[in-house]
């Protein structure tokens, strides 16, 4: 961390996005079981902005699972409006119950990202 410079550091704490371009596999379950897969284009503590053939109906829940470094990650999540893309949709999602202890992961494995270069943005308040 020593690295990091301060602004960027405030960013990561505030909640910032980290854009991985679909670089990370997600599998998004339905509350019927069925499993569809995506990949995750840009990711935070609190959500994250999610590739998929097609949309997901606005609001409801499901659960999220990827892998982010060493860190597996499984909590429900509320699906949001989804935005049409060249290929598919880019759908975000926000974390519902996800623990503070894999919260604190995905925050050290986020900032390893930072740090290693991938670029980042201020997340916006959506509440």
């Amino acid at each position: 961390m020593e690295n990091m410079s301060s602004a960027a550091m405030q960013k990561i704490q505030r909640g910032s996005r980290v854009k991985l371009g679909g670089a990370i596999l997600a599998l998004v379950v339905l509350e019927n079981g069925r499993q569809i897969r995506g990949r995750v284009s840009q990711l935070s503590a609190n959500g994250g902005l999610v590739s998929l053939e097609q949309p997901l109906d606005e609001g409801i829940r499901v659960t999220v699972l990827f892998h982010l470094g060493s860190t597996s990650i499984r909590c429900q999540a509320h699906m949001l409006f989804p935005m049409w893309a060249t290929q598919g949709c880019l759908q975000p999602c926000r974390f519902l119950e996800l623990p503070e202890a894999n919260r604190a992961r995905l925050n050290r494995e986020l900032e390893n990202l930072v740090r290693a270069g991938a670029s980042q943005e201020e997340e916006e308040d959506t509440e």
